[in-house]
């Protein structure tokens, strides 16, 4: 299972690589609110880069300061992009940003009471909700499919089930070494069908 895990791990990083040099190709094309979808690849692909030089060039043990950056980058880059296509209230972007300030802070002053798991499941909660109301608000006004709908209905998947994996992730300490390597490949399959979701979007793009 370690090596399924590797083998995925891989893919996920070339899809990721890829997707953030379509975005940059077709960001001039992008409108406005669209625009936020690259600044999120590009922040993933950032925090993923940043993992691989700590531990492979600078031989770092232990990265998990990056954790709580990586959850709340991610929080509010996929919210504000939200909150743009939605149209919401300037109030939103206040909740938001001390939101995703008390992401960053929460498991590192309340430890006893918050850890990183708890935070980012919050984070993903919310973040289904904003995915899916926007995908509801489309059906409901009856407009023609949006460009990114499909990346929207994919980033719902992946958040939906990562909440799931990360409640499993709970039960690690019974699990065996294969389970737990079974359980991160899963999730670096979802990755890439979400960041594949990306480059066909991009693809199909007309300028």
């Amino acid at each position: 299972m370690h090596s399924y895990f590797i083998t995925t791990w891989g893919i996920t990083n070339v899809l990721l690589l890829i997707s953030f040099i379509f975005g940059v190709f077709k960001y001039p094309a992008l409108r406005k609110d669209e625009k936020l979808y690259v600044f999120y690849i590009g922040f993933l692909l950032l925090i993923e880069a940043s993992t691989n030089f700590l531990t492979t060039i600078l031989g770092y043990k232990d990265t998990s300061f990056l954790y709580p950056i990586y959850i709340a980058g991610e929080f509010f880059l996929l919210t504000s992009l939200f909150i743009k296509k939605l149209n919401g209230s300037k109030y939103l972007w206040i909740v938001v940003f001390m939101l995703s300030v008390g992401f960053l802070i929460f498991n590192q002053i309340f430890s006893t009471y918050f850890n990183s798991d708890i935070v980012k499941v919050t984070s993903n909660i919310i973040i289904i909700c904003f995915a899916g109301y926007t995908l509801l608000q489309q059906i409901k006004n009856g407009k023609s499919i949006n460009r990114f709908t499909l990346v929207d209905a994919c980033i719902f998947f992946y958040y939906s089930v990562s909440v799931f994996i990360f409640i499993i992730q709970h039960q690690i300490a019974t699990l065996s070494e294969d389970d737990y390597y079974a359980i991160l490949g899963t999730n670096n399959i979802l990755s890439s069908i979400l960041y594949g979701s990306f480059i066909y979007t991009f693809i199909k793009l007309k300028k």
